[in-house]
């Protein structure tokens, strides 16, 4: 009996072993793909800064925006890794469809996320920051879940799209109404509707 309990030791032992030396290799590998991930993360931030820059400048020189849109940035920010799920193995939605859609059950007629965004700086008088606009949307729409990052992403894709304007003071970023008066009407006449009914 007692080489039976060595060679449980000694294997027990090996395993033991073998299991801290993976766990340090996952840890490392954690470390090393989070590293990758923010700096993608602060480059995709940059070239988003440099193409409203870049947007802007065009708009100065007169010629029209139509061509400087971004692929599609709607999903670019991650805020923290995903896991796969068995759905992920399967048919997927395009993306754009798939960020404006509810999750089954919660399904709602109501005006999607860019629709109440730009109708929300439409309607003030005044440059509003993105935090503002967020917590202003909170309030008015407790039953969604309006995260700040995602309202800043929104607001910077409608200035890439030239519905709103970016202002900056300072370390602060603002924004407001960018099209003329008829066209700002017209886009919170279509709005009503929706949210009386």
């Amino acid at each position: 009996m007692p080489e039976n309990t060595t060679d449980t030791t000694g294997l027990a032992s090996q395993y033991i072993s073998q299991v801290a030396s993976d766990l340090e290799r996952n840890v490392k590998e954690q470390e090393r793909i989070g590293a990758e991930l923010t700096a993608l993360q602060e480059r995709l931030a940059a070239l988003q800064q440099d193409h409203t820059v870049l947007v802007t400048m065009q708009q100065a020189l007169g010629v029209p925006a139509a061509s400087s849109e971004p692929a599609s940035t709607d999903n670019a920010v991650v805020p923290s890794p995903r896991k796969k799920t068995a759905s992920a193995s399967g048919t997927r939605q395009p993306a754009k469809k798939a960020s404006a859609q509810q999750p089954e059950g919660k399904k709602t007629a109501g005006p999607t996320l860019v629709d109440l965004i730009h109708h929300h700086v439409v309607e003030q008088s005044e440059p509003r920051s993105a935090a503002e606009i967020a917590e202003s949307l909170r309030q008015a729409h407790t039953e969604r879940a309006i995260d700040t990052k995602v309202v800043r992403t929104t607001l910077e894709n409608l200035v890439a799209k030239s519905r709103i304007h970016r202002t900056k003071q300072g370390s602060s970023v603002f924004y407001t109404t960018a099209g003329a008066p008829e066209q700002e009407a017209a886009a919170t006449d279509e709005l009503r509707p929706e949210s009386a009914g």
